[in-house]
């Protein structure tokens, strides 16, 4: 295809909705730089995608050329296997959550051709809000820059050239400037020069590859600049300002990955970086469950504290216990305290309730009371430990009821902020009556799309032009927006603080969406599973009492208090089949070898004593493969596919411990 000025290319995984608004923005930014005679061929790769995007959305776009992977190689490959058949004479790196401007191709050509110095180049990015994205002009992360970016300096002095330099936040964002480096959503680039440094570094799966080819262009000698003139909205900027833990661990890695590719010579730099990454990893760690951790402290703070007291009246003295009961006696109530309240499910999965908590300290002074019978030495006084169980109910409660009423006081009982998955009719007889007078303290934030219907004659797309006032492209469903996909619901909860979810798809992927559920446990959401109104309100009423985060049911195998039980059942149980217990295998085993090496996995966690029946597909992304499982034991020679999977469904869906044991036993009585 000769002749052809401009490749876009578009590296695409589970964003059709965003991808068919960034392609329909592309269809009238191509007809006018069209007109100044500037060809385009947009060309969209696919990492694998499980959305269905590019069955979905060639119809509608047949001028632009889909490229199917048949596995998600990153973000750099993937964009290396799109410029091999592109045909341009610049090259368009383009992310598919973002909307161009109608000029925005036209005057990015015309700016390249008129600085022929430059071999790459970004334009303004503004987030869905308007704002400017800070990402799209950055410094290289020198040893300095790092240094200030990682502990703070540069939010405290923004516009010092001296401490800004990562973010360049001291430069005005509507003057054109050479700068170190552009952004990956946006990057304009020079075919030949694109070609000189041999595209993207593969190294880079996610994160940090948009740095490292700049830091080599730049080598070239050619300068990378920053072009005000023109701008693109891009949806995810807005979103990706509450970091989630996955997303910094990922931006951390790809630091130390640069570090070490381009600074490797400086052990300071890479030993100052290390430091720097594994504070802010705690920081975020500690910031996404600080509610959590807050109520863990408080709880040993007052049990430690309980039995000082107790102590003091018991003995005539705070520490007047034996000396050689500390530090011991705090730390083993500390862990049998903090184990009991696992055991419970009153740490880490959802909502903390006062019915768990005392549930909790009842089973921690069982534990407790039962020890002093086999340590006599420490049974100092069983007087101390029920006053400090009992003060512990007492202030637990209380503290919770506190944060319960803040939680009110404060609107976020009252005031529920709820988004809707699905468009569908449902979706609509739903919202229609939240936004009656029957339903009262209801924030109505927006839609969240499963598949964009975009055949429907109500679900409608505004492409209005994009202009540097930052007018925006909107979309709207019944009457709100629609404020992301499914695959971003991790996101897009923190972003709106949402506090319920009404799922109103049938057609919603249950597996997907049972594990995105359980893995962001800890932001304390709603999730309704309904159909009519009426469901809905039912499902709030057994909230309310049981304070669950959901009716809607969840994979018992992913709960935490099991994860636990299951891995320490999995490593004794292991461990004691590859020592003492050797024989045993030997004697109960026709093949010996592969029993061994199921053992092995089992003991390094690829698989498990009990789990689930291999189908012969890839590692299943909930559970772990098992030794023996439900479709082992069952009498019924043959089992099909769907019957195992069933099976399969039903342990994830109804695990315990018990139900491992009924499998066992079984097993080895079958035997």
């Amino acid at each position: 295809m000769p002749g052809i000025d401009l490749s876009v290319i578009i590296v695409n995984y589970n964003v059709k909705d965003f991808l068919y608004q960034c392609l329909k923005s592309l269809e009238k930014a191509s007809e006018v730089s069209g007109k100044y005679g500037y060809s385009t061929e947009i060309i969209v790769i696919d990492n694998n995608s499980t959305d269905n995007s590019i069955n979905y959305l060639s119809p509608f776009f047949p001028s632009v050329k889909f490229i199917q992977l048949k596995e998600n190689l990153g973000y750099g490959k993937a964009n290396n296997i799109a410029f091999g058949n592109s045909h341009g004479k610049f090259i368009l790196i383009l992310n598919p959550d973002t909307v161009v401007e109608e000029n925005n191709l036209m005057k990015m050509i015309q700016f390249m051709i008129a600085h022929p110095e430059v071999g790459a180049a970004g334009c303004k990015v503004l987030n869905a809000d308007g704002s400017f994205q800070l990402s799209c002009r950055r410094g290289f992360p020198t040893p300095w820059a790092s240094f200030t970016k990682l502990f703070g300096f540069q939010k405290i002095f923004p516009k010092s050239k001296v401490f800004a330099k990562y973010n360049q936040t001291y430069k005005s964002i509507d003057e054109t400037y050479d700068i170190d480096a552009i952004g990956g959503a946006y990057m304009f680039i020079r075919k030949d020069v694109f070609e000189k440094i041999k595209g993207f570094d593969e190294d880079f799966f996610m994160y940090g590859e948009d740095i490292d080819l700049c830091y080599r262009i730049s080598k070239l000698p050619s300068k990378v600049s920053y072009f005000h003139e023109t701008s693109i909205i891009h949806y995810k900027g807005e979103s990706t300002k509450r970091n989630t833990t996955l997303e910094l661990k990922h931006f951390y890695q790809a630091m130390q990955i640069f570090a070490k590719k381009h600074y490797a010579s400086s052990k300071f730099f890479l030993f100052f970086l290390y430091l720097g990454i594994a504070i802010r990893t705690v920081l975020a760690y500690f910031n996404r469950f600080r509610r959590q951790i807050a109520i863990i402290l408080f709880d040993l703070a007052v049990i430690n504290t309980s039995i000082i007291i107790g102590t003091y009246y018991k003995f005539g003295g705070l520490f007047n216990l034996p000396d050689y009961a500390y530090p011991i006696v705090f730390i083993v109530v500390s862990l049998i305290l903090f184990s009991s309240m696992i055991a419970v499910g009153e740490y880490f999965e959802g909502n903390n309730t006062i019915r768990r908590a005392i549930f909790g300290l009842m089973f921690s002074f069982f534990i407790l009371s039962s020890m002093t019978y086999y340590f006599n030495e420490y049974a100092f006084s069983r007087g101390i430990l029920l006053f400090s169980i009992g003060t512990t109910s007492i202030l637990t409660a209380l503290f919770r009821f506190l944060i319960s009423a803040y939680d009110r006081l404060s609107g976020k009982d009252s005031d529920r902020r709820i988004a809707i998955l699905g468009v569908n009719q449902q979706s609509e007889n739903i919202i229609n009556q939240l936004k009656s007078g029957d339903a009262r303290n209801v924030n109505l934030i927006g839609m969240i799309t499963n598949q964009l219907s975009i055949n429907n004659s109500q679900f409608t797309i505004n492409d209005s032009k994009l202009t540097n006032n930052n007018s925006q492209f909107t979309n709207k469903c019944f009457g709100i927006p629609v404020i992301g996909n499914l695959n971003n619901l991790p996101k897009l909860i923190e972003q709106y603080a949402l506090e319920e979810i009404i799922i109103a798809d049938p057609n919603v992927n249950k597996t997907e969406l049972l594990k995105l559920i359980s893995s962001i446990s800890d932001l304390n959401v709603k999730f309704h599973l309904v159909t009519e109104y009426e469901d809905l309100l039912a499902s709030r009423i057994v909230n309310d009492v049981s304070k669950t985060e959901s009716i809607f049911f969840k994979y018992n195998i992913l709960k935490i208090r099991f994860r636990i039980l299951k891995r320490i059942f999995d490593i004794l149980t292991s461990f004691f089949l590859l020592t003492i217990g050797l024989p045993l295998l030997y004697l109960l085993s026709e093949n010996k070898s592969k029993a061994i090496k199921g053992i092995w996995k089992v003991f390094k966690g690829d698989n498990s004593v009990v789990g689930l029946s291999d189908l012969g597909n890839a590692k299943p992304e909930i559970g772990k493969i098992g030794l023996t499982g439900l479709a082992q034991v069952s009498k019924t020679e043959g089992l099909n596919k769907k019957i195992i999977k069933d099976l399969n469904e039903y342990y994830l869906i109804n695990y315990s411990f018990s139900l491992d044991v009924d499998i066992l036993l079984k097993h080895f009585f079958r035997k």
